[in-house]
């Protein structure tokens, strides 16, 4: 989860550029978290306290209420009404780490994250988004290989997973047009902050796309190198700090 957070906070002041460039400091004065970083930590702090994902999602976005939601979230979190709203955009992706350390198969992996994604994401393709995202990152929890990874969610979710890095064209702000693109920046990365660069480096939804790189990664490379790890915790505030420490000490992996 911690991973999830680096890399919204890296891709923070990278959204929507192409720079096509692994060459660039990973953080800068005005790197900051987003609402990527700040639904994570609402599906994180449902898990800690055993709470309702739609009630915690809008609680936060009350609590954050300008970290630079989808216009379609904004009106779900303050109008109260309970109907999710169909959506195959990749938030439901990007804030699903934590399910996959909460959860101890894959098969209740695939069955929660699609529970925490259908509060808002309905859509078919949302919910394959979280799903794919969560058993990526449960099976690099695993100790599972890049091949088995990726047999399995080519077989299970056919997402294209063979163009190689530079072939791949710039994510798009829904699961169809970032999901894949996610998961090829971790495929070809040789370590953490290579997965991150990676992302980056594809541009695009630059946030989004390297905190669902780095969700991937961080179980997959034995976690989030400690000053990385640093330079991101102090970038947010007490409130998202505590809920990340209390989730990690339960839940996630140590800085390596």
């Amino acid at each position: 989860m911690l991973g999830a957070i680096v890399g919204d906070v890296v891709g923070s002041i990278y959204e929507q550029k192409v720079i096509r460039t692994k060459d660039f400091p990973l953080f800068q004065p005005k790197s900051h978290f987003t609402d990527d970083t700040v639904l994570t930590l609402a599906i994180a702090d449902a898990i800690i306290h055993q709470g309702d994902y739609r009630q915690f999602l809008r609680q936060y976005f009350r609590q954050y209420p300008y970290a630079g939601y989808g216009s379609r979230f904004i009106l779900w979190a303050v109008s109260g009404i309970p109907q999710p709203y169909y959506s195959f955009g990749n938030g439901s992706a990007m804030r699903v780490s934590p399910v996959a350390y909460k959860c101890q198969d894959l098969d209740t992996v695939l069955q929660e994250s699609q529970r925490a994604a259908a509060v808002t994401h309905n859509h078919p393709e949302g919910i394959k988004g979280a799903q794919a995202i969560a058993a990526a990152i449960f099976m690099a929890r695993q100790q599972c290989s890049k091949s088995e990874i990726k047999s399995f969610i080519t077989s299970n979710f056919h997402y294209d997973l063979s163009p190689a890095l530079d072939a791949v064209p710039p994510a798009g702000v829904s699961c169809q047009t970032s999901v894949p693109q996610a998961l090829i920046a971790f495929l070809s990365s040789d370590n953490f902050e290579d997965a991150i660069r990676n992302a980056i480096f594809i541009g695009g939804d630059s946030d989004t796309l390297a905190c669902m790189t780095g969700a991937i990664a961080e179980p997959f490379y034995g976690g989030v190198p400690s000053w990385i790890a640093q330079e991101t915790m102090v970038r947010l505030d007490d409130n998202l700090r505590s809920v990340s420490t209390t989730f990690l000490a339960e839940y996630g992996l140590k800085p390596c």
